[in-house]
């Protein structure tokens, strides 16, 4: 019975140097360990020198496994002597034009190449800025056409983004609020119980909900729900080129498509904020109901005397700020979409990255601004 394993011997010939395999060279015989350290030592002794010729006619077996084996040892590239079978040939051409190339080695670490990323990060920055700068500008001016000639603004379009933005949000919101009062409500009967101070849950629930969290939750609802839409609407108006339509035929981008969103969130952010601020009430009081015993009726009772009126009219005012910021920076990157799908998805997941982030920038300087002022 004829040897099967996989072989190689060197012989000389006239034209030089030859490396001769036998037997079969597959995934059964060089998955053996013995084989496999016999054959890789005999391929160590081979190196793949230019003028080494390679005899595979009398291989009896020759799969990927094997010829994925070989081509790395020749370098991914072709000897200049081989000598092999048709059918052979064709399993080598194979997986050289199936096999990718070695990943480069990494470049290494250089300062002046990292100063240069963060210089084009900073120019790309300001270029950011400036374009939502221009936004904010033409907004106010397209606010006092629309002032001057109120029969001619985009009415329709604020009706409609009102219902898409305002009205479709509410259940959402509303879920989200009421979960948010209900775990506040149980992590805050946990401290309070310890000190006796139950009774102390209307004022922090009143305080954290109608002044910070209620305009919050909202403003982040709406800037992943809407803010992505606005993106991704504006976007395929300009994969579609319905922007350059516009423009060619003298429609404005800013008084038809900005100024409706930024006017449609900025009349539904407060009333949005005041929505999920009541939902997460709701769940508080019932929290605080079914843990300590603080009855609806005394919440209510309770809650104007620990929450003054000012506290919702900064809620209310710093809502309707959030719902303007939201729609520029949904607008903005909407308009820098380029005519491609795959900068359709990255504009759209920056909008929501970049509306998130400043609602929580603008947040934070409200409670600053206001706290230096006594409220």
């Amino acid at each position: 019975m004829p040897d099967r394993s996989p072989q190689l011997r060197r012989i000389d010939t006239p034209d030089g140097p030859c490396a001769v395999l036998q037997g079969r060279w597959g995934a059964a015989e060089l998955g053996q360990r013995a084989q496999w350290r016999v054959l890789s030592g005999q391929l160590a002794a081979q190196a793949a020198a230019p003028g080494l010729g390679w005899d595979l006619r009398g291989l009896q077996w020759l799969d990927h496994v094997g010829a994925q084996l070989l081509w790395n040892h020749w370098g991914r590239a072709w000897p200049q002597r081989l000598a092999v079978s048709e059918a052979h040939r064709a399993m080598l051409e194979r997986v050289a034009q199936l096999c990718t190339a070695p990943a480069p080695p990494p470049e290494p670490w250089r300062f002046m190449d990292q100063a240069n990323h963060l210089g084009e990060l900073v120019l790309h920055a300001r270029s950011h800025g400036l374009h939502l700068v221009q936004l904010i500008g033409q907004l106010v001016l397209d606010g006092v056409r629309m002032l001057r000639a109120p029969s001619r603004g985009p009415w329709r379009d604020v009706s409609g983004h009102l219902y898409r933005m305002g009205a479709t949000a509410l259940p959402i919101t509303a879920l989200v609020g009421f979960l948010i009062g209900v775990v506040l409500a149980y992590l805050m009967a946990l401290q309070l119980r310890q000190f006796g101070a139950e009774s102390f849950i209307v004022n922090i629930l009143g305080i954290s909900l109608i002044r910070e969290l209620g305009p919050m939750l909202g403003a982040i609802l709406v800037a992943g729900r809407s803010g992505s839409a606005i993106t991704a609407q504006i976007g395929v108006m300009r994969v579609t080129e319905e922007l350059d339509a516009m423009r060619v035929m003298g429609i404005a981008h800013g008084f038809r498509l900005v100024l409706p969103r930024a006017l449609a969130l900025a009349i539904a952010m407060p009333l949005i904020s005041v929505w999920t601020t009541l939902a997460a009430l709701a769940g508080g009081m019932l929290a605080a109901d079914l843990t300590m015993g603080i009855t609806p009726g005394y919440f209510v009772q309770a809650l104007p005397r620990a929450v003054a009126p000012a506290n919702l009219y900064l809620a209310v005012a710093k809502s309707a700020v959030f719902g303007v910021m939201i729609a520029l920076i949904g607008c903005h990157w909407g308009l820098r979409v380029k005519p491609n799908t795959q900068s359709l998805g990255e504009g759209t997941t920056a909008s929501v990255v970049t509306a998130i982030t400043v609602v929580i920038i603008v947040d934070a300087l409200f409670a600053i601004a206001f706290k230096s002022v006594g409220i």
